[in-house]
């Protein structure tokens, strides 16, 4: 059995707009493996989200994907039909949602929503399913699990909410599990929680964890590999401890400056920013996305800069480290 559960290749995401199309993922290439964690990371709007539903065949209507490949557990999706992801998705694939007031259903209990993909994709009964989301929501730290199962979602905090959504995505024992920014809009003491849990998960269940996230510092706690998205590409991926000690593309150099490092950034001192705006994407895209706000930028960058690899690092740019 291979060890990559999932294996994208040249996956890109058009939209088309009044001003032209969108291309929202540019070619991008990804690989997750059995039992560890990728994250992926980016500022607001670089594209994160869209390939994560992009994956799971979730785009919204007007969206166009086209992949080399996309292959989960040795088979290639990339054509697929809608009934074979229907298959998939909740019960091999799942995914943990950025909102999950939105996303659960306000009009079900949390018991119906929990049964619902269990007694689908694995024929269960309505006896089985209750005892498998009490045995869930009791994983994944609920107090009293049986009586939430006829509560609403309005009855419930944004953390238990956001426990509800990873319960609900581990009703069916998946293989990978994609989590959108599951921390987002909760206080830090939840944050560490979830993601305390969502590493205990991986352990006891093995499963394969794909988290999206504009947080470094979730970055630095969780993730095996890292993949830096800017305007709609991966910029640059590779090892986590590697991507840290010794970041290769400028972009990624002027995210780790914008953080403060206890000892080294002064008090009341200037952290670092990354001057200028995201380039608009819309219609024809050429050279180096990030080079009207790069330091090191040349008229060579005006050109598509060459793909680099060192020991499963890689990245684009015409440099060969970051300064």
């Amino acid at each position: 059995m291979t060890d990559t559960i999932l294996d994208v290749r040249g996956l890109s995401v058009d939209i088309a707009t009044a001003g032209g199309v969108l291309h929202a993922v540019r070619d991008i290439s990804l690989k997750v493996e059995r039992g560890k964690t990728l994250c992926v990371v980016g500022e607001s709007g670089c594209g994160k989200s869209m390939t994560s539903l992009a994956i799971m065949d979730l785009l919204p209507k007007g969206a166009r994907r086209s992949a080399a490949a996309l292959s989960f557990a040795g088979e290639d999706l990339s054509r697929a039909p809608g009934k074979r992801f229907n298959a998939l998705r909740g019960n091999r694939m799942a995914m943990i949602f950025q909102e999950p007031m939105t996303a659960l259903n306000p009009a079900y209990t949390i018991g119906d929503q929990l049964a619902e993909p269990y007694r689908l994709h694995r024929g269960a009964s309505a006896a089985q399913a209750r005892d498998r989301a009490v045995y869930l929501l009791d994983k994944v730290g609920i107090a009293s699990p049986a009586e939430r199962l006829g509560q609403y979602p309005h009855q419930l905090s944004g953390g238990l909410r956001q426990r509800v959504m990873i319960a609900m995505a581990l009703m069916c024992e998946p293989e990978l599990l994609i989590a959108d920014e599951p921390t987002t809009a909760l206080d830090v003491t939840i944050q560490a929680q979830i993601l305390r849990l969502l590493a205990d998960l991986q352990k006891e269940f093995g499963v394969a964890i794909m988290l999206i996230t504009h947080d470094l510092g979730v970055v630095a706690r969780i993730a095996d590999r890292v993949a830096v998205m800017y305007a709609g590409q991966v910029v640059e991926e590779g090892p986590a401890a590697a991507l840290f000690s010794d970041p290769r593309h400028p972009y990624t150099r002027g995210l780790l400056d914008c953080i403060p490092v206890p000892g080294r950034t002064a008090r009341g001192g200037r952290l670092g920013a990354i001057p200028g705006v995201v380039p608009s994407l819309v219609g024809e895209v050429h050279g180096c996305s990030f080079r009207d706000r790069c330091p090191h930028a040349r008229p060579v960058c005006a050109e598509d800069p060459p793909a680099r690899e060192v020991d499963g690092h890689r990245w684009r740019c015409i440099l060969e480290k970051a300064a």
